[in-house]
């Protein structure tokens, strides 16, 4: 019989890197997948070959195989990213949230507007004490047609995103609101840029954490689970 805590084949694995960004091991207590959601969010548009990005086409069904998958016992979601595609963000974020899998997020680096919708959607969320999360109004790119319409579509999407944050974490609308609207932080536009104890501060993340303290809270849940 072969030994259930063996990793995946060493070329399979390197793959798995290499195309997805990710990698399951597995332990002698439980099997963990981590998944790195890195640069900007690749949406309904190819972005230059330049651009660090990560597909929302490979997340969603990894996903969807980590919530069926019964040999997959927790997932870890390492975010440094600089923004992108807003619904393919937010898709990305409501499907972390419906997990049953117990799940621990961890910022590095940066967590950069729609980052923090994912970050908050994990069951427990941390973020290392050099990382810093921006905070700004939805902005869009290209021609813009300059019709109240446009301005109300934008709010929309806003108010999306803010209720979300404020849902899945212990910050108030109208705070992570002002924190968008600032004007006296950012070089030539609104917003706020956070460290990572002013987001544990704010209520946006729960708590400072590194690695291992990370795959400790996450071994804690599964064994609660």
């Amino acid at each position: 019989m072969p030994d259930e805590h063996v990793s995946p084949p060493e070329d399979t694995q390197r793959d798995n890197i290499l195309e997805m960004g990710s990698a399951t091991v597995r332990g002698t207590k439980a099997t963990i997948h981590c998944l790195t959601i890195v640069g900007q969010i690749e949406g309904h548009q190819l972005l230059p070959q330049n651009v660090k990005t990560t597909k929302y086409e490979h997340v969603l069904p990894q996903l969807a195989a980590i919530e069926e998958s019964p040999d997959i016992h927790g997932l870890l979601i390492l975010l440094n990213t600089v923004g992108g595609d807003i619904e393919a963000g937010l898709a990305i974020a409501e499907l972390i949230r419906g997990l049953s899998t117990p799940a621990v997020s961890l910022v590095l680096g940066g967590g950069h507007s729609i980052g923090v919708p994912m970050a908050v959607a994990a069951r427990v969320s941390m973020i290392a004490p050099s990382a810093a999360m921006t905070i700004h109004p939805v902005r869009l790119n290209g021609t813009v047609l300059g019709v109240p319409q446009t301005f109300a579509y934008l709010q929309k999407i806003q108010e999306r995103i803010v209720r979300f944050v404020a849902q899945n974490s212990k910050v108030r609308e109208e705070d992570y609101l002002a924190l968008m609207h600032r004007n006296d932080e950012l070089a030539g536009d609104m917003g706020s840029v956070i460290n990572g104890a002013e987001a544990v501060d704010l209520g946006i993340i729960d708590r400072l954490g590194t690695l291992s303290e990370a795959l400790t809270e996450l071994h804690r849940m599964i064994e609660e689970k």
